[in-house]
């Protein structure tokens, strides 16, 4: 019975993995061509489109980092419960936060602490009793 579960477990484990590169392939190719068909049009200017790109871009990859940390947590707690697999995930997930982290800082150009500040800003301007 212990086998037929950790199948089971390495099953889900797998599809998990290919789910989030999938989306980080799928994701880095539509953002790639959504980049080359505004090229192509020239409707947008360039800065944009590249903003754009690096935004989607970004996105596709946090997303897709999520998933694998999924999988790696699954597989770390329910098929390999060592300490070494445990210092192991520890630094996977360390290593994949820095990464969601920064990308997040690259795609919106602000600490995400800052999030709510500028977010409280745009509110007071709005706002004619501020």
């Amino acid at each position: 019975m212990i086998v037929n579960e950790a199948y089971w477990i390495r099953l889900a484990t797998s599809a998990v993995e290919i789910v989030g590169t999938a989306i980080i392939v799928v994701g880095t190719f539509g953002t790639l061509m959504a980049f080359l068909m505004g090229m192509a049009r020239g409707t947008t200017d360039r800065a944009t489109l590249v903003a754009d790109f690096r935004s989607g871009l970004g996105r596709s990859i946090l997303l897709g980092l999520e998933f694998l940390v999924a999988a790696d947590i699954i597989n770390t707690v329910a098929v390999e419960p060592t300490i070494e697999s445990l210092l192991v995930l520890a630094g996977i997930v360390l290593i994949r936060t820095f990464l969601s982290f920064s990308l997040e800082v690259e795609i919106d150009g602000r600490w995400p602490w800052q999030k709510a500040r500028s977010q409280e800003g745009t509110n007071r301007d709005a706002d004619p009793r501020h």
